[in-house]
Formats: structure tokens, C-alpha cells, sequence
């Protein structure tokens, strides 16, 4: 089950996973993109795919959608808790609203499917949980703070859930990549609103992103769909509680 799986990197996780050979969630605010990208899953993999509209935040409807997991499949292999949002401000010009949306998605969701996929996962004595985390996890993010603090909380969830599940055979990690710098949220948003924030252009800001790498380049969807399947998989049986970098070596702790 991949959380903001319709577009972007979850579209991507939800097409790896098929291909590694899973049978696929496609959870998404959007149902009718998330309804489009099932349906491409299935159809180049040949695995099960289907889509549940979901909004993370609220908890009816996260609860309702992994007991339609359960219904459909039987059981709950793998969470994926990749639903997210940015909304980038200073602080002393950061909105109320923003704040609370900000970490409604990328908090709120988090422990909300986490919850109610652990229920599952203990019944069973196995699962594993995988949250999409940031490098702004490990390190503050300037003029982005909403942001930061949803993702440092979030790697404080992950640990805290690998320790109360770790009797039941459940993992939990999370994965902190880089920027994304060709994804949907970059190119659809981040890149206008970082436009403004700085004074230069879109392409500027690209440019400037890409220079704080040490490895010069962006982060790529399969980049972090690598390190997720390990994590999924029983070769990283003996790791729980982690938040692997894949930053290109911007961020090392």
C-alpha cells in the first residue's frame, strides 16, 4: 500500500514494487489519477493494482481504506507512507493554515496509517513499514520550517514504532532522499514558490540546488526505489529504526 501513489515518486514505488513482484495499493487524494496509474501498474506488470481514495489526515478514512486493503488481499505486507506537502514561508510570515496542513499530511498521515497498518501487521508477525522521509529531516531547511519540523518528527515516529513493533517481527525505517528536482512537486510548485523566495529565476534555482550536491546531480526515482526495496525486502531483515540517506552525499548523518 503506497500513501500519494497516483503521481510522481509514489507512482513510481507503486510501478517497482509491481515489478519486484507485489500486488499494489494505489492510495491517493486524486482517485481518478490514482485510478490511471493502477491501472498502467497492472497492465506492464501483470500484478494486481488498485486504487483507494484516501486522505491521509483523516482517520475514518485511513482506517477504512486498510480494512479494504485486508478485504482485497487478505493481509498487509508493506507501507508505504509517501503522502506529502511543502508549503514553504519564513517564519514570521508562515500562516496558521499552512502550518496545520503541513503537518496534518506529512505527520498526521504518517502515525494515522501507520496505526492502522500496524494493527494488521501484529496479527500477522510481519510486515514492514517504509516511510518516504527528506534529507530535511536530518538538518533544519531554511525558510522552511513547517516542512523540517514535520519530517524531524517523522524520523522520531519511525523510531519509536521500530521499537513497539519489533517483538512482532515489524519493521519500520524511513528514507531520506534528496531533491527530487524533476518530480511533479518540483516542477509543479517548489520551483515557482523558491523563484519568488530568492528573487532569481526558476532555472537559477535549479542550478543552485544542484550545486549543493557533492555528486552534482539531482536525486532520481529509482535512486530512492533502490534503497526501498531493500528495506522491503528480508535482506534488510536485522535493520529497524533507521532513516537512510540518499542525498548524494549533501546529507551524511
Amino acid at each position: 500500500m503506497v500513501t500519494g501513489g497516483a503521481q510522481g515518486l509514489g507512482a513510481a514505488i507503486c510501478l517497482r514494487l509491481a515489478r519486484e513482484g507485489c500486488d499494489v495499493v494505489v492510495a491517493d487524494l486524486n482517485a481518478e489519477q490514482a485510478e490511471q496509474t493502477a491501472l498502467a501498474v497492472a497492465n506492464e506488470t501483470g500484478r494486481r493494482a488498485i486504487a483507494l481514495p484516501v486522505n491521509v489526515a483523516d482517520e475514518e478514512q485511513v482506517r477504512e481504506m486498510v480494512d479494504a486493503v485486508v478485504s482485497e488481499f487478505g493481509r498487509l505486507d508493506i507501507l508505504v507512507a509517501n503522502a506529502g506537502v511543502v508549503r514553504s514561508s519564513p517564519v514570521d510570515e508562515m500562516n496558521l493554515r499552512d502550518w496545520k496542513l503541513v503537518m496534518d499530511v506529512n505527520l498526521t498521515g504518517y502515525f494515522l496509517c501507520a496505526k492502522y497498518a500496524a494493527a494488521v501487521m501484529k496479527r500477522q508477525k510481519s510486515g514492514v513499514i517504509i516511510q518516504i522521509n527528506s534529507k530535511s529531516g536530518k538538518k533544519g531547511s531554511f525558510k522552511n520550517g513547517a516542512y523540517a519540523a514535520s519530517k524531524f518528527g517523522g524520523i522520531g515516529l519511525t523510531q519509536s514504532i521500530a521499537l513497539e513493533l519489533a517483538e512482532y517481527g515489524v519493521r519500520v525505517n524511513a528514507i531520506c532522499p534528496g531533491n527530487l528536482l524533476d518530480s511533479p512537486l518540483w516542477v509543479g510548485s517548489l520551483y515557482e514558490q523558491y523563484s519568488k523566495r530568492l528573487g532569481v529565476s526558476e532555472e537559477e534555482v535549479r542550478q543552485r540546488y544542484i550545486d549543493q550536491v557533492p555528486m552534482r546531480r539531482g536525486c532520481t526515482y529509482e535512486d530512492v526505489t533502490n534503497v526501498l526495496v531493500f528495506l522491503a525486502s528480508d535482506q534488510s531483515s536485522y535493520m529497524t529504526g533507521q532513516a537512510i540517506n540518499v542525498t548524494g552525499g549533501q546529507e551524511m548523518r
